[in-house]
């Protein structure tokens, strides 16, 4: 299964099947919001610490303090981002 690794929260599988609903051109927060809701994806980011968490994202430099406060949207975002890496390095 594809993964992507990070720093503070080690790493992410998704299904390739998965993968390839995120990516596509246009807002994909819908599809990541049904890809969070499977229950293997639900699993492992319910491991995820909200601090290492944002400690992650915030060096991305894409979202302030405050942004990064809200923890079930720092899982949508980990989890787009860990979408595109697997889709990169196809």
């Amino acid at each position: 299964m594809p993964y992507a690794i990070f720093n503070y929260i080690g790493e992410i599988k998704i299904f390739p099947k998965d993968v390839e609903t995120c990516h596509h051109s246009g807002s994909n927060d819908n599809d990541i919001l049904l890809l969070s809701q499977k229950s293997y994806i639900n699993r492992q980011l319910a491991n995820i610490n909200s601090d290492q968490l944002a400690k992650e994202l915030k060096e991305y430099g894409a979202w302030d303090n405050d942004e990064l406060k809200d923890h079930n949207q720092n899982l949508q975002r980990i989890l787009w981002i860990a979408a595109w890496d697997i889709i990169e390095k196809k």
